[in-house]
């Protein structure tokens, strides 16, 4: 599912390399989700966590929507027509449901529970999203990642992997499709480091995970609730951590209660300044406003997408702002070691 917003924000986010807490009491900073309703009055809303004026980007994850359980029989299930991308790499994780994927590359696929699906949107390509017919209930994530520089016109691509379950012991267990953790390594191909797992805890249950202490994660709550190094986390909030910690502590709801699932996604600090306006990632406002107009002269830059069938045969763009992106950045906080980030709307 991508970003079909017909007003999308115009953000400009800023990664920080801020260290938060330490290796023994990590700070957790708590982000929670806002709805944003994507197209019509039957249409899916999502619970976005990523961009937020809190903060914009972990590691070079810079979308993260969760959406569901969603009853698509009631509502119509996702329609998604042909629309563009640039400068990312999309990862589509499910936990109920079907989705039929057609790009620009050729390529089509089939979303299915416990298999991640990426697609490389670096120069440009488009896409089709489509709930399968025997799809009663679509539930799941849709997360982007953001190019860096030198990689951010690299050709369209797409990668599809099925992650083993790895047992974390003690009550918990972990399906790795990006990065590594745990002694499990996904043979996926991104260009910065990264981690992307889901993460079952059993009530009750703790587990401690050896990570990087260069990367920043955050833990985003599907089901049940945790504690995060002490801090209770509900459903569809996420817990950062920033750099600098070695491990960290997952505790799961009381007995009696629901294992919990979570989405632990982590990464190197990006260190670059992007543009983010509806499916695009750019550097400035004109090469926005570019690949905007690419878009609607129906440029090679993005392709064709082969079999799609709807109402009509591709998205057309919103319209741009009247303003240019300016500044804003985060109000003044107690706590010296968040982030900072600049956005417009």
């Amino acid at each position: 599912m991508s970003n079909i917003d017909t007003d999308p924000d115009e953000i400009r986010c800023r990664a920080d390399d801020l260290p938060v807490g330490d290796v023994r009491h990590p700070y957790v900073e708590i982000i929670t989700s806002r709805e944003v309703p994507l197209g019509g009055p039957r249409a899916m809303s999502v619970r976005r966590t990523l961009p937020q004026r809190q903060r914009s980007l972990i590691g070079a994850w810079c979308f993260v929507d969760h959406y569901g359980p969603d009853d698509v029989v009631s509502t119509g299930g996702m329609d998604v027509a042909p629309h563009p991308h640039t400068g990312l790499q999309t990862v589509s994780w499910l936990f109920t449901g079907e989705i039929e994927h057609r790009d620009s590359l050729g390529v089509h696929a089939i979303v299915r529970p416990g298999e991640v699906n990426l697609m490389t949107g670096g120069h440009g390509i488009c896409h089709s999203e489509v709930s399968t017919p025997g799809t009663s209930t679509l539930h799941g994530v849709q997360l982007w990642v953001a190019l860096p520089d030198a990689a951010r016109n690299t050709p369209r691509d797409f990668q599809h992997y099925v992650p083993p379950t790895t047992e974390l012991g003690g009550g918990a267990r972990a399906r790795v499709f990006l990065g590594n953790l745990a002694g499990s390594t996904s043979p996926v191909t991104t260009f910065s480091p990264l981690l992307g797992a889901e993460i079952v805890v059993e009530p009750g249950a703790t587990v401690a995970l050896d990570v990087d202490p260069g990367y920043e994660h955050g833990l985003l709550v599907d089901t049940g609730s945790v504690a995060l190094s002490d801090t209770p986390l509900s459903r569809g909030e996420l817990g950062y951590v920033g750099t600098g910690v070695s491990s960290l502590t997952i505790t799961g709801a009381g007995a009696g209660d629901a294992p919990a699932r979570l989405i632990l996604l982590g990464g190197t600090p990006f260190g670059e300044e992007i543009v983010m306006w509806w499916n695009f990632v750019g550097r400035d406002h004109d090469e926005i406003a570019a690949f905007r107009d690419e878009w609607e002269r129906e440029s090679e830059r993005f392709g064709r997408v082969e079999g799609y069938v709807g109402a009509v045969s591709r998205l057309p763009a919103p319209q741009l702002p009247h303003a240019r992106i300016r500044p804003r950045r985060n109000p003044p906080t107690e706590n010296p070691q968040r982030s900072t980030q600049e956005e417009t709307r």
